[in-house]
């Protein structure tokens, strides 16, 4: 039977036959154990849902509070000093996973550990070059890198890692509303915090690379992933 010229480009505009239309898996999920020493999932998934349902798509996972507390993954649950911890580039997310829709790029990481040590860690810097690119909750703020003695040309480098606006020295003050990436000399270290000393999720960050990591950067943007901190 012949098939309508009408009828098959309606199938195709519905995302039938051949895929078209299909959803491209443009964000990235990251379940780990114990600061990411373990890892557990490390998945491509697509954004326009929310964090828990990529989640859900790719691990068994128990909730609490009418699905707004993710209690267990895979059979791991949280309770006594151990729990599960969830960010989105870099930062701790603060709203519920059913609240938080992915966007295209966000990276999606789930740690379960200790309450203690490092404490409430309201930052990881182990999803670089993020908070750079993408941001949080799809708004991305200006870039700026700055650079200690002898790291100009590591810096310029990592510059174009993150999409700086502006490259210059530590001397030159960074746009106040800009996440900054200092690239300095000496130790070997990699390190984000808020830049008023405090904040909440989506607000401006300063991630220090010091020495061979920050040379490593240039190398692997993504060498440190799932790290907390180098060292």
């Amino acid at each position: 039977m012949l098939v309508p010229l009408a009828v098959v480009a309606a199938l195709l505009a519905a995302g039938c036959g051949s895929g078209a239309g299909a959803r491209t898996a443009d964000a990235t999920l990251w379940v780990t154990h114990d600061r990411g020493a373990v890892v557990v999932h490390r998945d491509a998934v697509r954004s326009g849902v929310t964090a828990a349902q990529a989640l859900e798509g790719v691990a068994k996972v128990k909730t609490r509070y009418s699905g707004e507390f993710i209690q267990a993954i895979d059979g791991v649950e949280g309770g006594g000093n151990r729990d599960w911890f969830y960010y989105v580039n870099g930062y701790a997310a603060g709203i519920a996973s059913t609240d938080y829709l992915l966007h295209p790029g966000d990276v999606e990481w789930w740690d379960f550990r200790h309450w203690g040590a490092p404490g409430e860690a309201p930052l990881v810097a182990g999803a670089f070059p993020e908070p750079f690119l993408h941001g949080y909750g799809g708004k991305r703020r200006v870039a700026a890198v700055r650079f200690g003695p002898g790291m100009q040309d590591t810096a310029r480098a990592l510059a174009r890692v993150v999409g700086a606006s502006s490259l210059a020295p530590l001397s030159v003050a960074a746009p106040k509303a800009a996440n900054v990436l200092e690239v300095l000399g000496g130790p070997a270290r990699l390190a984000i915090r808020y830049r008023a000393g405090h904040g909440s999720a989506g607000d401006a960050v300063e991630v220090d690379a010091g020495g061979d990591v920050a040379r490593a950067l240039v190398r692997d943007p993504h060498r440190y992933a799932r790290r907390y901190a180098v060292p």
